[in-house]
């Protein structure tokens, strides 16, 4: 008897290839799109199209596919969280409470609830599963996404493949003309995790009021007014309203309770450490404090640091923009050890 596997597919290439590429394992798929809150329910809401792509692929596979709405979970969960998090002046990371509280908690605990021996998901990263389950990066590293992952479980990783995980991307587009999906051409989709491609200060703006405020140099001096302390973050360099000085200026801290931004050079940028709160690991905890590596954000490089036992992470060398609210996450080699939150510098 075929064991039963649920995919998430998003209507998009690389869930498309995943669903694929689960069916010819020998899994009997059973495809699931998920509804989730739209910022403009009218004129920019592409969940629609997104569920008719992930029809026109279920077609082809010859798969049922189910949709189920997770619209006010998503709206509570993540879009509130992220503006509750701007508001008090962190960087949130939206897609890590996704995957955790979305993709790898109302959809993997409605899947296995409902019979499935098995999910999927179109992420890049990849599971090794000898002896207990680790989660690993993705072949492709430019695509890798094991960075939003770091909040699994092992009972997670357990019951979870990610089928695209051992292609480079170029060849989960051919695989998809392969396969003659209806998404092989697609363009992959970009911005928060399935909002979309969102102007993040508009957005903002619609849940926090404007507020006007200085921007001042480290030294004290007065270069000019921005319209709301939360709305900038670490390392921002446009979108700056300056009218004294030379620059180029990029934000180097800011004061949400004086509604200041704090402005400075390239050079100001650079630091040797952080503060990491709601540290998860994902297995057995390692003996502190340890040699990682570590990335402070989505794109950056893996730097070597050491974790002590307050929290305190200490890097080799200086590290670019580091930014409270972003997730640092601890790595071995390819292996995602866990993670957790920047609170400060």
């Amino acid at each position: 008897m075929k064991q039963k596997i649920y995919v998430a597919m998003s209507g998009g290439v690389d869930s498309s290839v995943a669903a694929a590429l689960a069916r010819d394992s020998g899994y009997e798929v059973v495809g699931v799109f998920m509804k989730f809150w739209s910022p403009a329910e009218g004129d920019f809401c592409l969940w629609r199209e997104e569920r008719a792509d992930a029809m026109r692929v279920a077609a082809k596979l010859e798969i049922p596919l189910l949709t189920w709405d997770f619209a006010k979970e998503y709206e509570r969960k993540v879009v509130s969280y992220m503006v509750d998090a701007y508001r008090s002046g962190i960087t949130p990371n939206p897609d890590v409470m996704c995957n955790k509280d979305i993709k790898f908690g109302l959809f993997f605990d409605r899947a296995i609830s409902e019979g499935a021996d098995m999910v999927a998901t179109g992420h890049y990263a990849r599971i090794e599963r000898n002896g207990h389950p680790r989660l690993l990066k993705a072949v492709d590293k430019n695509k890798d996404q094991s960075y939003f992952l770091y909040l699994l479980k092992r009972q997670h990783l357990e019951r979870t493949i990610f089928p695209i995980g051992e292609y480079p991307k170029s060849q989960v587009r051919e695989l998809a003309r392969q396969y003659q999906l209806p998404t092989s051409e697609k363009k992959d989709s970009q911005g928060v995790c399935f909002i979309g491609p969102i102007h993040m200060k508009n957005f903002l703006k619609e849940h926090i009021s404007p507020r006007k405020g200085l921007v001042v140099h480290k030294n004290g001096r007065v270069l000019g007014e921005h319209d709301g302390a939360y709305y900038y973050t670490i390392g921002q360099r446009h979108g700056l309203d300056l009218k004294n000085g030379s620059g180029p200026y990029y934000v180097v801290d800011k004061d949400v309770d004086k509604n200041v931004v704090v402005v400075g050079s390239e050079t100001d940028l650079w630091s040797d450490s952080a503060q990491i709160e709601s540290i998860h690991w994902i297995g057995e905890k390692p003996a502190l404090p340890a040699e990682l590596s570590v990335k402070i954000r989505y794109r950056s490089e893996d730097r070597p640091a050491i974790l002590d036992e307050t929290g305190r992470l200490n890097f080799t060398d200086s590290v670019r923009a580091i930014t409270p609210g972003q997730a640092a996450v601890f790595y071995r080699a390819d292996v995602v050890l866990g993670g957790g939150t920047i609170i400060k510098l």
